[in-house]
């Protein structure tokens, strides 16, 4: 079991990455800073325990530290005060987690072991990107292809919204776009890209559950470019009642990864 330390002082080095979670240019999390991964609360940190990621740290109001048993790295408890000076704010769920960075699988790797897998595009909201894998993981999911525009799935909100689920979904960008797209054609997937637009075949009608299929999701908004609808060899709507015309992207996500299970 790794040490149990007592903290008093907000200004003790040992907490440093742990530090000013809300200041934009010195958050630890940041991809071109430090990059550590930050997990909050009691069931996220139990994910990221369970995850290849190396945890560096824990820092903790101790009845917190505790429920989380044996740990493998330093336990740094302190008053809920001195964590909110720490952090910047203050952290109603009492526990958070450092890691390092695990090497990501390439797409290539994450669609050889799929049957569904999720591409998103433009998808730069950090709370629909967790929610995107936290039904990515409740509903069977294989794996999620990043490609232009996407925001970095490791940061702090995005962990904590996916309740730990990003930490365990497999993911790697798509670095070529919208040729990325064929590497998954030609390993027999059916590219579905997902448009309000008329003409589209709606869902049910598409006969998606049982093959192989990468569903594009594009950003709330715009949604996806017409160079990935094109790209697509079924473009598929969800049907709403008159008046609505699209659902935030998450939601939409988790309606289609149902129908495709």
């Amino acid at each position: 079991m790794a040490e149990v330390i007592e903290i008093a002082d907000p200004d003790d080095p040992r907490l440093d990455d742990f530090r000013d979670l809300s200041t934009a240019d010195r958050r630890p999390d940041r991809p071109g800073g430090r990059g550590l991964v930050i997990a909050e609360g009691v069931v996220v940190v139990e994910r990221l325990l369970a995850s290849p990621f190396p945890v560096r740290g824990f820092l903790g109001v101790r009845r917190r530290v505790e429920a989380l048993g044996d740990l493998p790295a330093p336990a740094y408890v302190a008053s809920a005060e001195v964590m909110a000076e720490v952090v910047g704010f203050h952290l109603n769920r009492g526990v958070l987690a450092a890691a390092d960075r695990a090497v990501q699988p390439s797409a290539a790797d994450i669609a050889d072991g799929a049957k569904r897998l999720a591409v998103l595009e433009g998808v730069g909201d950090h709370e629909n990107l967790g929610s995107i894998f936290r039904n990515a993981a409740a509903l069977g999911v294989d794996g999620v292809l990043l490609g232009p525009g996407c925001s970095d799935p490791l940061y702090r909100r995005s962990v904590r919204v996916s309740m730990g689920h990003v930490l365990r979904v497999p993911f790697a960008s798509l670095d070529s776009w919208p040729g990325g797209l064929d590497m998954l054609r030609a390993k027999g997937f059916r590219i579905v890209a997902l448009t309000p637009r008329a003409g589209s075949v709606g869902l049910a009608d598409a006969g998606l559950r049982g093959s192989r299929v990468a569903v594009l999701l594009g950003s709330e908004g715009p949604g996806l470019t017409e160079e990935a609808i094109s790209s697509a060899d079924v473009a598929v709507r969800i049907p709403m009642a008159d008046g609505v015309d699209s659902l935030n992207v998450a939601t939409a996500a988790a309606v289609v990864f149902y129908a495709i299970a």
